[in-house]
This record gives structure tokens, sequence and C-alpha cells, in this order.
């Protein structure tokens, strides 16, 4: 995705919130926002000798928190029910894969963007939310990231972010639907296999 840089990275954030308030999420998303940017400070000569370090910053900070099956679903939309379960697992790996290698990649590029934090929306009787930040960009607009949650078994989960208004899941689904259309979604597994296997 295109406008997915650094500083996106950094806002998308682990968060493990109560079934408390709404701005208690939002609370959370800059504790751990810091705390993500306190590890890539304190850590960054050592990123710099080993750059594989970053996945691990990825799986343990931020990954943990989304819900990667309903990604998966919203993502593949019809083409999910007509998989098999081998083929939906297979995805969902190769998909967070994706993601994990796509995430480290920009954090390398991370340079103290501010963030700023916008009052945060619910709907679905408070069940679903939207966690609203923009990235401050010296010289030009900021660059508006919206991350939609749901509640899940108590705690909250992200199924998609909207970058500049471009929803990651929407946009990856275009991208997926005309590629399973052509050559069928086992071709589409294969693809994101090599390509994650050629990144590692």
């Amino acid at each position: 995705m295109g406008r997915l840089s650094a500083m996106v990275c950094t806002a998308m954030l682990s968060l493990n919130v109560s079934a408390s308030s709404v701005p208690a999420a939002e609370q959370l998303v800059r504790e751990t926002t810091d705390r993500v940017i306190g590890v890539l400070e304190k850590e960054r000569n050592a990123i710099n000798e080993d750059p594989g370090r970053l996945y691990d910053i990825v799986n343990e900070l931020i990954l943990p928190k989304f819900d990667f099956e309903k990604m998966s679903q919203r993502v593949l939309g019809k083409y999910w029910n007509r998989a098999t379960p081998e083929e939906r697992s297979k995805f969902v790996h190769e998909f967070q894969v994706l993601l994990v290698r796509t995430y480290a990649t920009a954090l390398r590029e991370y340079s103290e963007q501010a963030i700023k934090f916008l009052p945060t929306r619910e709907r679905d009787g408070g069940e679903v939310v939207t966690v609203r930040t923009q990235i401050e960009q010296s010289g030009s607009p900021p660059i508006p990231i919206n991350y939609e949650l749901y509640r899940k078994n108590g705690d909250w989960k992200v199924f998609d972010v909207a970058i500049d208004g471009v929803s990651l899941v929407i946009n990856y689904r275009s991208t997926f639907a005309s590629e399973i259309r052509s050559n069928g979604i086992d071709a589409l597994i294969t693809r994101l296999a090599k390509h994650n296997s050629e990144k590692r």
C-alpha cells in the first residue's frame, strides 16, 4: 500500500483494552506508541546491525492485537466462503507475514514524526470504535490514520486501517480479487508465499 509508511506503522500498535470506556483505548494507543518509539530509539544500533530485530518488534508490540482471520475474511470477500479450510489457513498465515514484513521495513525509516490523536468514535453500542490519528509532516498536510476495532471476548481487536481515506482491507481486496479471478486462490497463496520468502 503506497501510503503505508514508517509513520503509519509507528501508530499502528497494540490495543489491549479492557471493557471500559472508549477514551481508555485512546490512552493505551498513546502509551503503546511511546513504548514502540522507545524501543526503536533504544535499539537503533542493534537494528542497524540486524534489521531482522524489527520483525520481533512488530510481532511483539503490534500484531498480537490484530484479528487476522477477520481481516483475511474481509479481504477475500466472497472468495473466503469458496475457499477450503486449508486454503483459508494458508492465506491467513501468508497475509500476516506480508504485513509483518511491510511494517518492519517501514519502521526502519521512522524519523520521529509527531502523532496527533483526534476524538475517538464509537458505533454499534460501543462494540466497534474508530481510533483516529494523524501523522504530522513538516511542510506537508497531515496524513489521517483511522483504526477500526471491535470487541472480541472482552478485548479490542483491529480489523481494518484506513490511511488517508483508503481502507487497507478494501485496497487488498481489490488487488487480490482480480488475481483470484484470473488464476485462482491457490495461485494467490503461492505468490504471497514466494514473495514473503524472498523478503526474508
